[in-house]
């Protein structure tokens, strides 16, 4: 990336904005980079000295394309940034249900396709991203930009994009409803409400960052938590006996699968 062949990132909304965050604070000059954002927002990253804001595609060919705007209107914007690349850009699209198919009516050239989660906005994000036509550099270059906002995990096929919205691109929605079915389950054993809230919350918060700090598996962690005949227990022979659990868990995950294929198609 430089001046003369810089990393265009177009929309810089909650995502965009939480990359270029990212990537500012990683260390990569802001000189090399062009954000294309008619209606940017007044935070720092933006006002960083030597960063160009622009309304409009710039007259420049870009080294990094990374497309971070709305799914709709992604066939808006494609046909004004088929001259700001050539063949040697790299293209990174995070938008939702944006094919591969749909990306190359740019032309031909490398491509990645992320999916990232909404804690990509606090830097705790989780993207799951596919690979088309890359040399080793560019899929270098692809998983450090992506790595700017959370941890980045690669799958060989298209399709698997959509297993992983099911999963981890809706999934912070299930955890959110958690906290409020556990809050509405503390209130219905006599809480108030508000200390309910704060201990439905922090606890996922907490043991969030248990899991995410120590090396054992999530099963290993339950079991470590769980003292036989106590009160975890009794809970847990409610959740995991019948299975009713994590089959509604499958079919949760296998519904946004099968609405992203839908989405994308």
């Amino acid at each position: 990336m430089t001046p003369e062949r810089p990393l265009v990132l177009v929309g810089a909304g909650k995502m965009g904005g939480a990359m270029l965050e990212g990537w500012l604070a990683s260390g990569i000059d802001p000189r090399a980079i062009v954000v294309v954002e008619p209606h940017p927002a007044d935070t720092q990253p933006m006002q960083t000295p030597g960063l160009r804001v622009v309304a409009e595609p710039p007259a420049v060919v870009a080294g990094t394309l990374v497309l971070a705007v709305k799914p709709q209107m992604m066939g808006g914007v494609l046909p004004m940034l088929a001259a700001i690349r050539d063949e040697e850009t790299l293209v990174i699209s995070i938008a939702a249900g944006v094919t591969v198919k749909t990306l190359q009516t740019l032309g031909p050239g490398p491509i990645v396709r992320g999916m990232p989660n909404t804690p990509c906005s606090v830097g705790k994000g989780m993207t799951a991203a596919v690979a088309f036509g890359l040399s080793e550099a560019q899929h270098a270059l692809a998983d450090k930009l992506l790595r700017g906002f959370g941890a980045v995990e690669w799958v060989k096929d298209e399709p698997l994009i959509d297993a992983a919205t099911g999963v981890s691109g809706s999934g912070p929605a299930y955890v959110f409803y958690l906290v409020e079915c556990l809050a509405a389950a503390g209130v219905a054993e006599g809480l108030p409400p508000d200390v309910a809230a704060v201990l439905a919350r922090q606890t996922i918060i907490g043991a969030g960052a248990l899991l995410d700090r120590s090396t054992l598996d999530p099963a290993t962690l339950r079991r470590n938590v769980t003292s036989p005949g106590g009160t975890t227990a009794a809970a847990l022979s409610v959740l995991m006996d019948t299975g009713d659990l994590e089959d509604l868990m499958t079919r949760a995950v296998h519904a946004a699968t099968v609405r992203s294929r839908e989405l994308g198609s």
